[in-house]
C-alpha cells in the first residue's frame, strides 16, 4: 500500500496488526450518536460574535456543508446563551439540525440558560467554579475535601438542567487552564488534568447523569497523548466503563505546523483506537478544519481484522509519560543526539547543487560557499545516483550498496575522502550477505511485519552492531501498531541500535501528506521512537506533487513547489511538533471565536513575518483574556487580546505591558524579545 522509499512496493499483508476502537459509552446529542460503535464524528466552532445572529448562522450553515457534524459556539455570558435561542431557530427555519455546542467557560449560569437551549453544553472544570490566578495553595485534605464540596454544590445545578431537558455535557479540560488548586497538589502535569475531569464526572455519575464526553487538550501534543491515554485508565479502573472521547490539540496555529500538530496528537490516539470526536483547531475560517478533520478520520473508516499482539503504547495505557528510547550513538544518529533527518533525492533524474537548496543547503558560485539552514537535512538518499560535485561541509550521503561500492572506489582513485561523507543501506539479507561494508555507518533496513512475519531471521547477526543503524517501515495498514511493536519485540531481545523511522506516502493532497506523515511518523516519536526520520512519497504521488500541493485551496505559505522541500520542510515541522529537535520559532495560536479581539489571522501572519528566525523561541497569539493567560501556560511570551483594540504582553505567565494598542503592539513585542534577550537581526539585518 505504501512502499518504503528505497524498495519496490511490497504486497499488502493478509495478515496486518488488528485495529479495533475503545469501546465508550453511547451519548446522544440531539439528532446525533457518539461513542459506542458510531463513527468518529467531526466538528469544528464558529469565529464570529455570538450576538451576530445573522454572521453566526451563515458560518454556521458552510461548517456544516463542508461536513461538520457539531458546530460550537461560544457562550460566554448570559446574553450570549440567550442568543443561541435566536441561532437555533434561525437554523431550523432554514433546515438545518445539526447539534449545537455552547462553549462555557467562567459563567455557570450561562451554562444553565444555554442547557435549556442547544443540545449540548461544553464546560471548563479549571475555570467554571475554581479561578486561575497561578497562585500556589498548600490544602490540607479536608480543606480539600471542602473544596470539592463546593463544586459539587455549584455544578449539580447544571447537571440537573440537562439531565431534565436531554442535554449533553462535554468536560473539557484544557492544560492551560488548570485551576490552582488542581496545579498546587498535582502540579501541570497530565495527572493533575485527569483528575480535574474526574472530580466533575463523579459529580455526575452521583445524580446518574451520563450524556457526558470528556476532553484532556493541550497545546504540546505530548502533554494531550498521555493525558487522554491516563484518563482511559483512570476511567476503566474506577468506573469499569469509558465515556465518549473528544480529541483536539488546543492552539495548534495555521497552516502545516497546524495540521502537523493536530495531526500527530489526535492520530497517535486514533491509531490506538481511542477517540469519538475530533476537532482540528486552525488558526483558519472554522470551515477549513474540516476537511483536515475528515483526512484523520478517513484513515479509519476500513480497519483491519486479523490480530496480532499489540505493541505498548497502542491502546494498552503503559506510555503516560515521556521516555526516548535507550541506543547507542554510531556517527551523528542515536544515543543523546537530536534525530536526524534524511531527505530522499532518488526520485531526481541527476541531482546538482542547485537541488539541494531544497533541502536546506544554498551554494554561492560566486563565493564558492554554502549557506547551510536551521532545517538543512543531515543525510540524502541518492539510490543509484552518483554525486559530482562537492558536497556542504556537514551533509552525509546514503546510497545503494552498489552505487557506494563504485563512490568509494572513485574517491580512491581520486584521493577524496568519500569514506567519511557516503554510507551504503542495505536490507537484512544483503547486509548480512554483502562482501563489503563501511567500517563506522551502515544503514539496514527492517521491515516491521508487511510479510506477517516476526523478527527477520537475520536479526543475531545485525542486533548490536557498532555500526548499524535501522531503518524500520511498514506497508501495513496499521502502520504505527506494526511499528511499534517491531520496537518492542528488539527491546525484548536488548537490541539497542539507533532507528531512523521511514514513512512514506501515497495520497495525493498537500493536507493528506501532512496528515499521513503526522500520524504515522508522529506517534512513534511521541513514545520516544526513533533516532532519525525520513519521509518519501510513492512514485505517483511524487509525479503528481506539484497538481496537488496546495493547502485547503491555497498555496503553502513555504512555497512549496518541489517534494523535495516539501518533505524536508515537513519532517523538520513534525520533530518541533514532537519536542524531539527543536529548528525553529513556535506559535501557540488559538482558532479565534467570537471572543476573539483583533483579526487573528492578520496579526499572526504579521508576528510570524518578523518573528520565524528565532530558533527554539515559543510565541503564543491568543484572542482574548478568557482562554489567553491559561493556555498560553506553555509560552516564552504572549500576545493577547485584552479589549477593543488593546494588548497585554506576556513573559511567561508574568504581565509586562498592559492594553498596548494594537497598532503598535507588534513593535513593542519584538522590543520585550531584545529586553529579555530573545532577539537576533534576521539575516541580512545584523
Amino acid at each position: 500500500m505504501r512502499a518504503p522509499f528505497i524498495f519496490a512496493p511490497m504486497q499488502q499483508s493478509s495478515q496486518p496488526l488488528s485495529y479495533q476502537r475503545l469501546h465508550t459509552r453511547t451519548v446522544r446529542i440531539g439528532n446525533l450518536t457518539i461513542g459506542g460503535d458510531h463513527p468518529i464524528r467531526v466538528q469544528t466552532m464558529t469565529t464570529t460574535d455570538t450576538m451576530d445572529t445573522r454572521a453566526t448562522v451563515e458560518q454556521t450553515i458552510r461548517c456544516i456543508e463542508a461536513g461538520a457534524e457539531l458546530v460550537r459556539i461560544t457562550a460566554p455570558s448570559k446574553k450570549e446563551a440567550e442568543n443561541l435561542r435566536a441561532i437555533r431557530d434561525e437554523l431550523h427555519r432554514r433546515g438545518y439540525t445539526v447539534p449545537l455546542v455552547a462553549d462555557i467557560h467562567f459563567t455557570p449560569n450561562a451554562a444553565e440558560i444555554a442547557a435549556r437551549i442547544v443540545e449540548k453544553v461544553r464546560v471548563n472544570p479549571g475555570n467554571y467554579v475554581d479561578k486561575k490566578k497561578f497562585e500556589t495553595i498548600d490544602y490540607t485534605d479536608a480543606e480539600y475535601a471542602a473544596e470539592i464540596d463546593r463544586i459539587r454544590e455549584r455544578f449539580t445545578p447544571l447537571v440537573r438542567i440537562c439531565k431534565e431537558h436531554g442535554t449533553a455535557m462535554r468536560i473539557g479540560t484544557n492544560h492551560g487552564s488548570l485551576s490552582d488548586r488542581i496545579m498546587s497538589r498535582y502540579g501541570d502535569t497530565p495527572m493533575g488534568m485527569v483528575e480535574s475531569a474526574m472530580e466533575f464526572l463523579r459529580i455526575a455519575r452521583a445524580e446518574d447523569y451520563h450524556q457526558v464526553v470528556l476532553s484532556m487538550k493541550s497545546s504540546n501534543p505530548q502533554v494531550m497523548v498521555q493525558a487522554y491515554r491516563l484518563l482511559v485508565q483512570q476511567m476503566e479502573q474506577e468506573f469499569g466503563e469509558c465515556y465518549p472521547l473528544h480529541l483536539g490539540v488546543t492552539e495548534a496555529g495555521d497552516g502545516e505546523d497546524g495540521r502537523i500538530k493536530s495531526a500527530i496528537g489526535i492520530g497517535t490516539l486514533l491509531e490506538e483506537g481511542i477517540g469519538d470526536t475530533i476537532r482540528v483547531s486552525l488558526t483558519e475560517d472554522p470551515e477549513l478544519e474540516i476537511p483536515v478533520c475528515k483526512d484523520l478520520v478517513k484513515r479509519y473508516a476500513v480497519t483491519a481484522s486479523s490480530p496480532l499482539p499489540l505493541g505498548k503504547g497502542s491502546g494498552d495505557g503503559s506510555r503516560t509519560s515521556y521516555s526516548r528510547r535507550s541506543t547507542f550513538a554510531v556517527s551523528n544518529i542515536g544515543g543523546a543526539q537530536v534525530p536526524v533527518v534524511i531527505a530522499d533525492l532518488s526520485k531526481l533524474t541527476a541531482i546538482a547543487p542547485s537541488d539541494l537548496q531544497h533541502v536546506g543547503y544554498t551554494y554561492n558560485e560566486a563565493t564558492d560557499k554554502w549557506a547551510i539552514a536551521d532545517t538543512a537535512a543531515d543525510y540524502i538518499f541518492t539510490g543509484h545516483l552518483p554525486l559530482i560535485f562537492p558536497l556542504p561541509g556537514t551533509l552525509k550521503v546514503i546510497q545503494y550498496p552498489a552505487a557506494w561500492q563504485e563512490t568509494v572506489a572513485r574517491a580512491a582513485i581520486e584521493a577524496q575522502e568519500a569514506i567519511e561523507k557516503y554510507f551504503p543501506i542495505f536490507d537484512d539479507a544483503g547486509y548480512v550477505e554483502a562482501g563489503s561494508r563501511s567500517p563506522s555507518l551502515n544503514f539496514v533496513m527492517l521491515d516491521a511485519y508487511s510479510d506477517g512475519a516476526a523478527l527477520s531471521p537475520h536479526i543475531d547477526r545485525i542486533a548490536n552492531d557498532p555500526s548499524v543503524v535501522l531503518c524500520i517501515s511498514s506497508t501495513n495498514r496499521n502502520a504505527v501498531q506494526s511499528m511499534r511493536t517491531l520496537v518492542d519485540a528488539l527491546t525484548a531481545r536488548s537490541v539497542r541500535n539507533p532507528i531512523i523511522l521511514i514513512t512514506d506516502s501515497n495520497w495525493q493532497t498537500a493536507d493528506e501528506h501532512l496528515v499521513h506523515f503526522g500520524v504515522e511518523a508522529g506517534a512513534l516519536l511521541l513514545d520516544g521512537i526513533g533516532d532519525g526520520l525520513c519521509l518519501g512519497m510513492s512514485s505517483q504521488a511524487y509525479a503528481q506533487f506539484d497538481q496537488y500541493n496546495t493547502l485547503s485551496g491555497r498555496r503553502y505559505t513555504t512555497g512549496s513547489d518541489r517534494a523535495e522541500r516539501f518533505l524536508n520542510h515537513t519532517a523538520f515541522s513534525i520533530l518541533q511538533a514532537t519536542r524531539t529537535r527543536i529548528s525553529k520559532t513556535e506559535y501557540i495560536s488559538c482558532p479565534s471565536c467570537g471572543r476573539t479581539l483583533f483579526d487573528l489571522q492578520e496579526t499572526t501572519a504579521k508576528i510570524r513575518a518578523v518573528t520565524h528566525h528565532l530558533k527554539g523561541v515559543k510565541i503564543a497569539i491568543m484572542g482574548c483574556i478568557v482562554n489567553g493567560p491559561g493556555e498560553m501556560a506553555d509560552a516564552d511570551f504572549g500576545y493577547v487580546g485584552s479589549g477593543p483594540g488593546k494588548i497585554t504582553l506576556y513573559r511567561n505567565k508574568d504581565v509586562v505591558k498592559r492594553n498596548v494598542p494594537s497598532e503598535v503592539a507588534v513593535e513593542e513585542l519584538i522590543q520585550l524579545l531584545k529586553e529579555n534577550g530573545a532577539w537576533v537581526e534576521p539575516l541580512g539585518k545584523a
